[in-house]
């Protein structure tokens, strides 16, 4: 049985071929083509077909994760979209939350709506918090509203109803107004996107999922289609956000589900190898060729939150547009191999502006100007000149010398290696400060944690950012360069539906209520294409009455029936008080939010042999060097001018489980590169993942 993953990045698209009855895998790395993702999607297919001959009529499931949708709503690409709403709440994406995310900026700047003012149709309706109709909608208003949609003339329509997440009538009927003018015209009611309170949030998220439609829906059209002319029979899966699978006709209608789709893959393969590796705490480090994204694994599951944002300003919370969908947790910022450095009265700046992969870095020789780091790095030695990408991108030493000479060394009075090694530091510091913000700003102490690096930059850099965090180990994965195609493959089909409905948990008749929610849930769910559900799991979101905000509780999946609602009051209690030390057992709790996950038949992975991992086996092995490489070390002179090195370079495809390697030193594979500073040591674990044991902070090698 054959799966292949996808991944579609900035800059590179990832490829993933797997033999589910082997477990053996097969990786191709290929540069993305923004203007047609597809493009690059089936030259990596043909790519890996040159490693592993096969057909797509061999494949079962091909399983996609894609940043158009994100690129889509970042680049203000998407569709011409109208809002429906609620007369009197036109404002409402323009307002927010009117909450200032930096106090004291005298100039604050937030990300524009994705629609303009103009583009918002009011319609004469009110249902209240209770579920009663305080304005009934009538046949002449739904008239009008189709009569406005027809001059605004939209490629896609959001409806957002003031508590229509209690009362849904209205929106259904408008839905069904503007199917009866336009059936080809899509249509996000926010009762099925995002049935929660908070009208804002609400509103944004429905938006977000309309004005991307069409967009990801001509994306899988294109995919079908090319898929299909090739024999492809199986069935195509997209990435969720929050580590699931959904089937391409569900993310048709859901397509805001997927925007973080890449990013949570690679949490996945964290989690994936801590679970092996019986460590169950891990924080993942993803460092492709636009961003960084830093993630974190908790009691071997990848934390999960019910909201995130995106667009944010200097990855500021509060900054950007909230999605009300379930996300794993996740800080993501603009320090990728593309990312563009500059002086900026003089000191060193890095990101959030990319090269991308067109034109992209100057070593690229496509056309790039900018210095990125992947041109710092090369420079000071760090990057195969000749074996890039697997060999199939030669990259520029002299352009990318001649470039950090001239736009960072020159202008600060540096030699070039000290130029492009503050380039590289720069962008250290600012993934160190995003990494505080994911564990030590979350309660999380970063020294009890494994860090599992991965992506085409990450094990570039990911011991010197352990070093400056105190983590005493990371672990780079067997295909750490396609990493977040490889987490896919661990992903199951699922699907998450929530509704808000405030329940007071010692009200007489809670647990009716409780089950009255769920059942709602389960009937929501199989109209979204859930009906073939294996397993479900719930959760909700619980505070003490008066509180405004709300804590993850797990609640049990069987029977809701008499003490129900006293069993999940139980279980608030006994949360609170390891998040915060304490809790009010006397005081009076409500849920507010409902979850239900439901895992789906489909996709199944072929039962694989669970390979320890080896990282506390004593397993020997030798290494030899393949060759030498000068590369740059701050704090080493060992035989080198100055602190350039003549470094030993390994060929990991080569180094047997058990082998040790001493720093300094490279480890290369066809997709990425592993920087090993003096004082730390690496060895081979019987999965074939490289365990770097970091030296204290401050030792040699200076890469803190």
């Amino acid at each position: 049985m054959l799966r292949l993953a996808v991944d579609t990045g900035g800059t590179f698209t990832d490829c993933v071929l797997q033999d589910g009855a082997t477990g053996e895998s097969w990786y191709w790395k290929v540069l993305s083509t923004p203007a047609a993702p597809e493009e690059a999607v089936l030259e990596g297919i043909d790519g890996l077909a040159r490693l592993r001959p096969f057909e797509l009529d061999e494949v079962t499931s091909i399983l996609l994760a894609t940043t158009v949708a994100t690129n889509a709503i970042l680049e203000r690409a998407g569709a011409r979209t109208v809002l429906v709403t609620t007369a009197g709440f036109r404002d409402v994406l323009l307002m927010g939350r009117a909450k200032r995310y930096d106090t004291f900026d005298l100039h604050l700047a937030k990300p524009e709506p994705l629609i303009a003012r103009r583009r918002i149709v009011e319609v004469d309706e009110r249902v209240g918090a209770d579920g009663e109709i305080v304005r009934t909608l009538s046949e002449s208003a739904l008239r009008a509203m189709v009569g406005e949609l027809d001059r605004l003339d939209p490629e896609a329509v959001a409806v957002s109803f003031l508590h229509s997440y209690v009362r849904p009538e209205h929106e259904e009927a408008v839905g069904a107004a503007i199917a009866a003018w336009r059936p080809d015209l899509p249509v996000s009611l926010s009762s099925q996107v995002s049935p929660k309170h908070r009208e804002y949030e609400r509103t944004s998220t429905t938006v977000a999922n309309a004005y991307v439609a069409p967009v990801t829906g001509r994306f899988l059209d294109r995919l079908d289609g090319a898929f299909g002319a090739r024999g492809f029979a199986g069935e195509l899966y997209a990435m969720q956000s929050n580590g699931g699978l959904l089937s391409a006709e569900m993310t048709r209608r859901l397509p805001v589900t997927m925007v973080e789709s890449g990013p949570a893959a690679g949490v996945l393969l964290a989690a994936e190898i801590g679970r092996r590796g019986g460590i169950d705490r891990v924080l993942s480090f993803d460092m492709g060729g636009t961003t960084a994204k830093l993630g974190a694994v908790e009691n071997g599951e990848p934390a999960v939150g019910t909201t995130f944002e995106v667009d944010t300003v200097n990855q500021r919370p509060g900054s950007g547009l909230p999605l009300n969908i379930a996300a794993v947790e996740l800080v993501e910022i603009g320090a990728g191999g593309g990312s563009i450095a500059t002086v900026d009265l003089g000191v060193i700046r890095v990101g959030p502006e990319s090269a991308g992969a067109d034109p992209g870095p100057v070593c690229y020789g496509r056309g790039g100007e900018a210095v990125t780091i992947s041109d710092a790095n090369l420079v000071l030695g760090y990057l195969d000149p000749t074996r890039f990408a697997g060999g199939r991108l030669t990259l520029d030493v002299d352009a990318a010398t001649d470039s950090v000479c001239a736009q960072i060394a020159e202008p600060l009075g540096l030699s070039v290696e000290a130029a492009a090694w503050g380039v590289h530091t720069v962008a250290n510091a600012t993934m160190e400060r995003a990494m505080r913000s994911m564990s030590i700003e979350r309660g999380r102490d970063p020294r009890d944690y494994a860090l599992v690096a991965f992506g085409g930059a990450g094990p570039v850099h990911a011991v010197g950012l352990a070093r400056a965090l105190g983590v005493r180990r990371v672990i780079v994965p067997h295909g750490a360069g396609v990493g977040s195609a490889v987490g896919m493959l661990d992903a199951q089909p699922q699907l998450t539906v929530s509704l808000s409905m405030p329940i007071a948990l010692d009200a007489v008749g809670a647990d009716e209520a409780i089950a009255r929610c769920y059942d709602r849930l389960r009937a929501n769910a199989a109209q979204s294409g859930g009906a073939n559900a294996v397993a479900e799991r719930r959760h909700g979101y619980l505070r003490y009455a008066g509180q405004g905000y709300e804590l993850r509780v797990e609640l049990s999946t069987g029977p809701i029936d008499a003490g129900f609602a006293v069993e999940v009051s139980k279980r608030f209690h006994r949360a609170y008080e390891v998040e915060y030390g304490y809790s009010e057992s006397a005081s009076s709790v409500e849920a507010i939010d409902w979850y239900l996950t439901l895992d789906l038949a489909g996709a199944a992975r072929e039962a694989e042999a669970q390979t320890p991992s080896g990282e506390d086996q004593d397993v020997p092995g030798s290494a030899a060097p393949a060759g030498t490489r000068r590369a740059f070390f701050p704090d080493a002179i060992r035989g080198g001018s100055g602190h350039v090195v003549e470094c030993p370079v390994y060929e990991r495809e080569s180094l047997p489980a058990g082998a040790g390697i001493d720093g300094p030193a490279l480890i290369t594979d066809p997709e990425s590169t592993i920087l090993l500073p003096p004082g730390d040591r690496a060895v081979v674990n019987a999965a074939g993942h490289v365990v770097v044991e970091v030296a204290s902070e401050g030792t040699a090698g200076g890469l803190a």
